[in-house]
């Protein structure tokens, strides 16, 4: 595809962004043009974000000019840019959590009649929305009840919904299964053959592969190139561009043997959630958990810890039975779980990496805090998982990737043996996956047991032991490694996976 000569609908030079001791932004240009899907990438603190932000009328930028259609422009707010036909799907769902799913798509662009808003019209245009999305919720439910995976279609909704010409689109498949993600795809495709322009950032590289035709790469602030679809968008040579490193440190890793039996799970059951679920976790594996959104994998975890419910089953740890529904007794039985939400279930984001590292073990004295032994702890931990920064620094302010690595520093210091990352990478760039699956490795050979969800397949196969496959709240397959490939994987969760293994 050429753009040679095209207009640009969107045209960034020499953008500059500046705070208080960061330059996250340093002399970036980007052109983007109608009917193109134009990928940005990079590592966690490269800048995406901030060039996000500056196309979308968020920060005005220090230095550099923007044009829309050829002609000067000046986006002082998300306001202003969505008069000027552009839309923002951020990667952190921005709906109002009170009103339901017709509300938000129009939310800010209702029409009046007779001074009264027109909910018939209203209805008719966010219902085509979701419809096209194949949105299964309910439209008329406050979308603070909804899942995770289904407030992200109606932040879709929302940007298809206004029609608009730019769409910018930040990690929009992190909550979304393979069905929903393929559906979004095939709509990104109709959109782009419509003439939309899509910026499109992900940390999933398979996906710039499969959509984008242009693909430009920041790191550290600064531009490093824009490759075309054909030969040279390859894997190696995005991940060079990004992290100035090749692939070799994140190559398949060992399987090793395991060990004594850690933890049993017995018919766990949750009425309409999931039902009879029974696996086993020993010393030195890591047991990886498959299925769609929905599949209740997240629920049965939950259920494990105490944090929901339960209706049935057994937890048994090292021989002992746990009891249910207390996650005290969880922690102290050893099991620390890693939630899919680090931001909201897994930090304090206002507090301290000294706080955060030691919340679920705090050194205390006649009932008051160390903090002197607080921040030397910190220090230990965040060395131990490769995030060397200062322990005053407040959670808020770290990368995803980094984020994560505080999180699982607050369990090493309870030392838990049985570990329950629930989609450990999710919005993590390629360099700080590789370190996170190392940890998780090493945690396993140091005679931990790992309990993974994830929704990656390749993740998956890659550092898992063996895979647990469930499917509309049943546990369905059971795959060792020799056993286990996406496509096997991907049989189980249609209801298909007899039939591949026979």
């Amino acid at each position: 595809m050429s753009f040679q000569n095209a207009t640009p609908v969107l045209k960034l030079s020499g953008i500059t962004k500046t705070f208080p001791g960061v330059r996250a932004l340093d002399d970036v240009s980007l052109e983007l043009f109608p009917g193109e899907i134009h990928a940005l990438i990079g590592e966690n603190g490269a800048g995406k974000s901030t060039l996000l932000k500056v196309m979308f009328g968020s920060f005005l930028p220090n230095q550099g000019t923007l044009e829309l259609n050829g002609l000067p422009a000046a986006l002082g707010s998300p306001a202003q840019a969505k008069a000027n036909g552009i839309s923002m799907v951020h990667q952190e769902v921005s709906l109002v959590p009170q009103l339901n799913a017709i509300q938000n798509i129009v939310l800010g662009r209702e029409r009046s009649v007779a001074g009264f808003i027109d909910w018939r019209s209203a209805r008719k245009e966010a219902t085509a929305a979701l419809q096209r999305l194949e949105f299964t919720g309910d439209p008329e439910a406050p979308v603070g009840r909804l899942s995770i995976a289904q407030q992200q279609i109606i932040e879709l909704a929302r940007a298809i919904a206004a029609n608009s010409k730019v769409i910018i689109m930040d990690e929009p498949t992190a909550s979304l299964s393979s069905h929903e993600s393929d559906k979004l795809f095939e709509i990104l495709r109709d959109l782009r053959r419509t003439g939309h322009a899509i910026v499109y950032v992900s940390h999933r590289l398979k996906e710039v592969f499969e959509l984008a035709d242009r693909a430009t790469v920041l790191r550290d602030g600064r531009l490093v190139g824009t490759v075309m679809r054909g030969p040279d968008l390859t894997e190696r040579t995005l991940i060079q561009m990004m992290v100035g490193r090749g692939l070799d440190n994140v190559a398949n890793l060992p399987t090793v043997t395991p060990g004594e039996l850690l933890l049993e799970v017995s018919g766990l059951t949750r009425a309409n959630v999931f039902r009879d679920i029974s696996f086993t976790l020993r010393r030195g594996e890591i047991v990886g958990m498959a299925g769609m959104v929905g599949a209740g994998r997240t629920e049965v975890v939950r259920g494990i810890v105490g944090a929901d419910p339960l209706d049935a089953g057994q937890v048994t740890v090292r021989g002992k039975a746990l009891p249910l529904g207390s996650p005290a007794e969880s922690v102290s039985a050893g099991i620390a779980f890693l939630t899919e939400d680090r931001k909201h279930q897994g930090l304090a984001l206002h507090q301290s990496l000294a706080v955060n590292v030691t919340l679920a073990k705090t050194p205390t004295l006649l009932g008051f805090i160390r903090r002197g032994q607080q921040r030397d702890q910190a220090q230990t931990l965040l060395g131990r998982v490769g995030a060397k920064m200062p322990v005053t620094r407040l959670a808020r302010q770290l990368s995803g990737g980094n984020q994560q690595k505080v999180v699982l520093a607050k369990w090493l210091l309870t030392d838990s043996e049985i570990f329950i990352f629930d989609e450990p990478t999710r919005g993590i760039d390629v360099g700080a996956k590789s370190e996170i699956y190392a940890i998780m490795r090493e945690l396993a050979e140091n005679g931990a047991g790992v309990l993974m969800i994830s929704s990656e397949l390749p993740e998956l196969l890659r550092m898992s032991d063996r895979i647990l496959v469930m499917r509309e709240g049943a546990l369905v397959g059971e795959l060792t490694r020799p056993d286990a490939t996406e496509e096997v994987i991907v049989a189980f969760t249609s209801g298909e996976g007899r039939a591949w293994l026979n």
